[in-house]
Parts: C-alpha cells; sequence; structure tokens
C-alpha cells in the first residue's frame, strides 16, 4: 500500500509543511545481509570434490566448509524449471515452467512465462530496500521473446533486477557468448587470444555492479543471482586448465563411481550401505517401450572395459575438459568472493549455491565435438572426434562429454538431467553459508528433504521479510516452499514438507514421507506414449538414497498411494499433460510470433542480430539470400550476410574480389561455391539461391546452390542442409558481418564489409525461381 502524505498544503509554502515519506526509497532494515545465489548449470552430486568427487572447487568448499551442505537437496531435472522455483517459490509448472522456454506448448503448466501472481523474490526485495542484480544465465524467458521486438515484459529488467549482463538462453559459446547487457544486446571486443572467457567476464561484471552502488550508499544491501555457465555444454576452457587434470579420470567412469562413493561415506554425505547400481539398470539400449517403442538411442552408456584405447584416452580427456572448466569457474567465482571480503560484505552476506540438475547426457553415449549435432539428430562419428581429441575445449569445437561420465558426475544416483523420476535427474549439490547468522551450524551437514521451491521461503525468513499479499498490483499466490531456517538451526528438525511432485518430458515422480515412487519413462524425444502402461518403482529413500533396491513388489498398497498422489499434485499445480514427444514434433509446434510467417525477409545492415527463433526459417525448404550492394572499388570485401557460426550456418561474402557462399553443415563440411570472376565496380545483385530436391528420414534436405551475379549464374553446388537449428547458443542473422564465430574458415569475425554499401538484403523462402524472382527482388529493394 501507497504511504500516505501527512504533510500540510497551504496556498503559501513557506505556511505549509512538507512530508518526505511517501517519496523516499525504499529502505531495507538497519544491518540487513546481502544475498549471493550462485547457481551452476549441469553439475551432478558426484562432481565437487568437497561432495566426494574429483573436481577441484576451493571456492566453492570455502563457502560449504563455512556455512552447510546439504545431502538431499533436488530440483527439477532441467534448467528453466528449477530456475524458476530457486526465484519464485513455486513449482515449476505452476509458473508455466514445465520445461525449457524453448519448448513450450501452450498449456498453463507449460508455456514459458512466469506469471505475475507469481513474484520471483527480485521483485520483493527491489521494493524494500535492496540492489538487485541478475548476472549470467536467464533462461527464463520464452524463445520468441527473446529479440528486440519483444516487449521484453520476461527480461530480467522487468522481473524485479536493476542490472543486467549475462545471456537469455540455455547456454553460450564460452568464447563468443550471446550477451545482453541491460535491455540490449552487447558485443565483447576482447578475443580468446586476448584472454577472454565468459566465466571471467561474468565475475568481472558482479563486481563492478555491486561497486557501482557501494560508492555511493555503502550500507545499501544487494541480492545478485549470479549463474555462469559452467558446467553445461560447450565445455570451454583455456589448456592448461584441463591438462591439470591429466590421467584422473584414466580408470574410467565406473571406477570414479567407486571411488566417490567411497569418499561420500567416509565425508558422512552418504549412509555406510548406501549401494551403487549398475549403469543401464533396465537393460538399456535394448529395452523396449510399453508398445514396443526402442529405447532412445542417446540414453544409456557404454561400459568402460568395452571401449577401445583410443575411445578410452577420448572420453577421458573430454572429463579432463570438463573438470577444468569447472576449476576455472570456480576461481573466477572466488575473486568474486575475494572481494567480498576485501570489502567487508562476506561476513553479513547469505550464500546460497546450487546446481540446477544431473550432470547433462545429452553428450550422448559417445560424447561430442558439436553438442547441435544431438539436436539436429545426427550423430558424431567417433573415428573424426578422437583424431580431433586436441581441440576439445578450444573455440574449435563445442564439446560434451558422453552419458557415462553424467552417471558418474552425479554419484551415487541413476540416470541424468531430464530423468525426474531417478535421483541423478534430481538430487543435487546445495550449501548455505552466513558467517554472521549460522552461528555453530557452521560446517555442518544436513540430510532433510529439501526441494528448490524452499530456497526463496528460507531467505525470506532468513531476512525478516513476509511474502507479500500483493506486487505491482498482481495478488499473490501462496508460496509452495516451506523455510528449513529450523534445519540451519537443528540437525535433528523434521523435513519443511512431507510431499514434493516431479514431472519432466514424460518422466515423473513423487516423494511423500521418506517414500519415493517413480515412472519407468524415457524424457522426450522418446515418444513413448501409453503413459498408462508405465511400469513404477517404489523406493525408501531414508534407508536407500541411490534407488538400489525396488520395493514396489512388496508394497502394492503404498505404490497406489503414491500414484494417486502423484495425480493429485498434478492436478493441482498444472502437472498435466504429460510430454514425451519426438523432436520433430515438439519443434514444429506453433509459437506464438510477433510477425506472422512470410515469404520474403528484408535485413539491412548496422542492427542487432536476429535471434534465430525469430529470423527468415530456411530448414528444410528452397530460399534464396540476395544482397543490393554498391561496390566502390575493386578491393571490397567483408561479408554481406550470415547467419549462425563455426557449428552450422551460412556466409554471402566478398573475398579476393569474388563472391563466396559457404553453406557449413554442423561444423563437418564448408559447402562453399565461389564466383570465377571478379566482382566490378557499380550497383549489382549478389545472390546465393538453393533448390531443395531430396529429403530424407531423418529431416537431412539435399539440392542445388546456384551461386549469381546479377542475372548471370557465378556456380553452382550439390549441397546438404541441417534438419535443425543452427545455433544453440544464439548467434543470430546479421548484414555487413558476421558476429559471434565465424561460419567459415576463410574470414576472422565479425569481417566487417568494406569498400561499398550493402543497402538490404532480402532472403525469399516462396520456392520461386530466380529467374522469376530477380525483378520482385529489385523492385522491393526500391519500394522499402
Amino acid at each position: 500500500m501507497a504511504a500516505v502524505f501527512r504533510g500540510r498544503i497551504e496556498q503559501d509554502i513557506r505556511d505549509s509543511v512538507p512530508d518526505w515519506e511517501p517519496y523516499r526509497e525504499p529502505q531495507a532494515p538497519e544491518g540487513a545481509p546481502n544475498v549471493l545465489c550462485l547457481v551452476w548449470d549441469d553439475i551432478g552430486f558426484g562432481t565437487f570434490d568437497f561432495f566426494g568427487g574429483r573436481v577441484e572447487a576451493p571456492a566453492m568448499r570455502r563457502i560449504a566448509d563455512a556455512g552447510v551442505r546439504f545431502t538431499n537437496f533436488h530440483t527439477t531435472a532441467l534448467c528453466s524449471p528449477t530456475r524458476s522455483c530457486l526465484m519464485t517459490g513455486r513449482n515449476a509448472t505452476s509458473n508455466g515452467m514445465a520445461c525449457v522456454t524453448e519448448v513450450t506448448s501452450g498449456f498453463p503448466g507449460c508455456n514459458g512465462r512466469i506469471p505475475q501472481e507469481n513474484a520471483n523474490i527480485a521483485e520483493v526485495l527491489v521494493e524494500r530496500g535492496w540492489n538487485t542484480y541478475c548476472v549470467g544465465k536467464w533462461h527464463l524467458c520464452p524463445s520468441e521473446e527473446a529479440n528486440m521486438a519483444s516487449s521484453k515484459r520476461h527480461w530480467p529488467l522487468s522481473r524485479g533486477f536493476e542490472r543486467f549482463y549475462g545471456f537469455l538462453g540455455g547456454e553460450t559459446d564460452q568464447y563468443y557468448p550471446d550477451l545482453v547487457y541491460d535491455n540490449h544486446p552487447y558485443e565483447v571486443e576482447q578475443t580468446p587470444d586476448q584472454g577472454y572467457h565468459l566465466s571471467k567476464d561474468l565475475a568481472d561484471r558482479a563486481v563492478r555492479f555491486i561497486r557501482d552502488a557501494k560508492v555511493i550508499a555503502p550500507e545499501k544491501p544487494w541480492f545478485m543471482y549470479l549463474c555462469p555457465g559452467a558446467g553445461h555444454a560447450p565445455h570451454h576452457v583455456p589448456r592448461d586448465w584441463a591438462d591439470s587434470y591429466r590421467g584422473v579420470f584414466d580408470d574410467g567412469y565406473e571406477v570414479y563411481r567407486e571411488l566417490t562413493l567411497r569418499r561420500q561415506i567416509e565425508l558422512g554425505l552418504m549412509p555406510e550401505d548406501t549401494e551403487l547400481t549398475p549403469v543401464n539398470p533396465h537393460g538399456e539400449p535394448h529395452a523396449l517401450g510399453p508398445t514396443g517403442t526402442p529405447w532412445p538411442a542417446g540414453e544409456f552408456v557404454r561400459p568402460w572395459e568395452t571401449l577401445s584405447d583410443g575411445e578410452k584416452r577420448l572420453f577421458a580427456r573430454m572429463a579432463e575438459v570438463f573438470a577444468g572448466f569447472v576449476s576455472y569457474t570456480d576461481a573466477q567465482l572466488g575473486r568474486v568472493l575475494d572481494y567480498l571480503a576485501e570489502s567487508g560484505q562476506l561476513d553479513n552476506t547469505i550464500v546460497v549455491v546450487v546446481s540446477d540438475n544431473g550432470a547433462s547426457g545429452e553428450g550422448g553415449p559417445n560424447g561430442s565435438l558439436n553438442e547441435n549435432n544431438f539436436f539436429n539428430g545426427v550423430p558424431d562419428r567417433i573415428e573424426d572426434n578422437i583424431r580431433r581429441l586436441g581441440d576439445l575445449g578450444s573455440p574449435k569445437t563445442y564439446n560434451h562429454y558422453p552419458t557415462g561420465w553424467a552417471w558418474a558426475f552425479d554419484t551415487p544416483f541413476k540416470y541424468w538431467k531430464r530423468w525426474a523420476s531417478y535421483e541423478g535427474g534430481v538430487a543435487d549439490p546445495m550449501f548455505l553459508s552466513w558467517p554472521a547468522g549460522l552461528g555453530e551450524a557452521a560446517g555442518g551437514i544436513r540430510h532433510q528433504y529439501l526441494h528448490a521451491i524452499d530456497i526463496v521461503p528460507t531467505l525470506y525468513d532468513l531476512l525478516g521479510v513476509e511474502p507479500p499479499g500483493t506486487v505491482k498490483g498482481h495478488e499473490q499466490t501462496p508460496l509452495h516452499g516451506a523455510s528449513f531456517r529450523p534445519v540451519l538451526e537443528d540437525a535433528a528438525a523434521p523435513d519443511p514438507r512431507d510431499t514434493q511432485f516431479y514431472v519432466m518430458l514424460g518422466t515423473r515422480g513423487i516423494w511423500h514421507d521418506g517414500w519415493h515412487a517413480s515412472a519407468l519413462h524415457p524424457p522426450a524425444p522418446s515418444g513413448w506414449s501409453s503413459f498408462d502402461d508405465d511400469v513404477w518403482e517404489l523406493y525408501r529413500l531414508r534407508e536407500d538414497r541411490s534407488e538400489a533396491r525396488d520395493l514396489a513388489a512388496e508394497h502394492p498398497g503404498k505404490l497406489a498411494e503414491l500414484k494417486l498422489l502423484w495425480a493429485r499434485e498434478a492436478e493441482r499445480y498444472n502437472g498435466l499433460p504429460l510430454d514425451d514427444r519426438t523432436a520433430a514434433e515438439i519443434f514444429s509446434t506453433p509459437r506464438p510470433q510477433l510477425s506472422a510467417p512470410r515469404d520474403r525477409y528484408v535485413y539491412y545492415p548496422d542492427c542487432a542480430d536476429v535471434p534465430e527463433s525469430v529470423a527468415v526459417n530456411i530448414r528444410g525448404r528452397s530460399y534464396t539470400v540476395a544482397a543490393d550492394v554498391h561496390i566502390d572499388t575493386p578491393e571490397a570485401r567483408g561479408v554481406l550476410f550470415a547467419q549462425g557460426g563455426r557449428f552450422g550456418g551460412h556466409s554471402l561474402y566478398l573475398l579476393d574480389g569474388r563472391l563466396h557462399y559457404v553453406y557449413n553443415w554442423l561444423g563437418l563440411l564448408e559447402q562453399k561455391v565461389v564466383s570465377p570472376d571478379r566482382i566490378g565496380v557499380g550497383e549489382h545483385i549478389l545472390s546465393a539461391a538453393f533448390t531443395a530436391e531430396d529429403r530424407t528420414e531423418e529431416g537431412i534436405t539435399s539440392g542445388t546452390l546456384v551461386l549469381r551475379v546479377d542475372d548471370h549464374e557465378a556456380g553452382r553446388l550439390a549441397i546438404r542442409t541441417q534438419p535443425g537449428m543452427f545455433s544453440l547458443d544464439g548467434e543470430g542473422l546479421c548484414v555487413g558481418r558476421d558476429s559471434g564465430q565465424a561460419v567459415s574458415d576463410d574470414y576472422e569475425a565479425p569481417f566487417r564489409f568494406l569498400g561499398g554499401t550493402v543497402r538490404h538484403v532480402l532472403v525469399d523462402v516462396s520456392g520461386r525461381a530466380f529467374a522469376d524472382l530477380e525483378k520482385e527482388v529489385t523492385g522491393a529493394f526500391m519500394r522499402d
């Protein structure tokens, strides 16, 4: 409620009494603590050394040793849903976040838009006197609204944050990130050769944001949501950090699991009798679905002893690079902690550290040098990957380890990210410190069952903030989580709540009073369906943390009770419909667009990159790219048009006086056409036209690419095109330059066009031949 003016107003200001109270900025209580919420990406329970793993993270250990470690903390099994829980204290499906924001389905539980009735903690604290900063990964905005034409209503600055520096989507290249600064795109000028890495950049920005305000109001507290890209793919890191792990993973992932569980027991994180389940516990990859649907090709582990020597070395190096990436990022976050300590802020800062889900299995059984292969349905050729082992972690790869390491980094649990039905997907490291407030609890370990929705209620409790009834005029829904402050204060305190339901990509489960029921159903894009035929398993998690002993046959009544409870909770929290569709079905789902798809798109130089989600869609169809250019000099050179990057994309450019077009197929093959003659000075329409002629069952389209200078053919080539998107990390479409990673090895980005003027570039997807199109193209340029 707005403050009431209590002064006195007379005709003459000299006789009036002012009252500044209604106009003051909100002020936090004196001595209120800062809050640093630090969210790692894809870090499994058994990854960090102080959680029993072999990945060193001294900065994180510093927080854990000064605080409390939680062994029974849970997430949703995927990033956007978990992050929505962490920010709001409500279940992901009530936030419209049943899945990541790129694959929404248009239902209350899965639309990618957190309702205003579920305000996040930044929206609450900013109105109570805290500065609020978001640095790093956001992933709480639907992809169709992550562009310069959108309202920005779900961008950080519209959801309670005063400052933002990071990336809007689920991942980004760590050397060439797709960044947004506040509400506008931001291009990094430094290159990897000059020492650029996103983890370092984010740490620098975090310190700068805090300092910017502290020099003005030293006593004002802040809330920072700091989310590095590590350890999500791509696993990018300077070589020396990866080399520091030489030999550490040579024994393989099964041995890693055994050693890690032994250390977890020694550390008091796991009970003495915890067992390791076998990898592929359900007969993968030979298991069948209820209707005979085969087990998904990527959802199994290749046993270490079945690998060749070359494969073992490749897989071990992939783990070394991942570990180096995590340790490097930990060192950058350590610089943030050092700043807080040196400036006297760390003691009164509540630091909460979590991972958003279990370790990732998206590299498949063989790992990948380009994770986008997975999303295009194109398997990596392991022989090629072995030959390129030395490129891992560099800007030349977009790498991801194999599923065996996902299983290992989730020790002692089974399965991985996306599996909400088993602990490997949802049980994650979490620890909290507050030197000034924890007292004797510091250094402790807690085993109570917690979930991401419990973080916000706990922070409100520690900060003395009453959850508001309304925020920005919107009546608020009740929080779904509960404060675990009593658990912090007393290791013997009961679980804060007794029930938590799970659903993700067709997988589902429920925890209730120590029991866990889970449906055996691989996640999308499995296409299994037939949910009523699923086999359910039952575990007693208090005695069996690794889910090694299925008790369904012994307790059929308890299983039936929990299945009914799951259905009730799903109805209560918008958990339906279940969705395990194939990738083709998911990505062909119509989603709201600001502008309806059309046959012709016109793009200009000196504009922000156009994200692929809202750019012209050339996948699986004929298209023409035509640039209206004035050449001032025979030495003119540079990019006319580019979309995508090193790991998939296409580019039209001038080099050595000749017109070039490259279609880079998943970073594996540069399909190039070059004009034989140099382009003369003057007005030109320079174009590349692809005619689709054939399409495989996997969706790979082949056809003929014809290069033209004005109305003259300047070359042709048979090419194939990608079935899926060019880029996972936001590299968009641009004119007059190539932002991010270069599409072609012929040039270094941005390779801006010099020696002339690019007026427009038109992309036509009507399918008409260029002979019929050329005059219309010219006319369109003249009209625009």
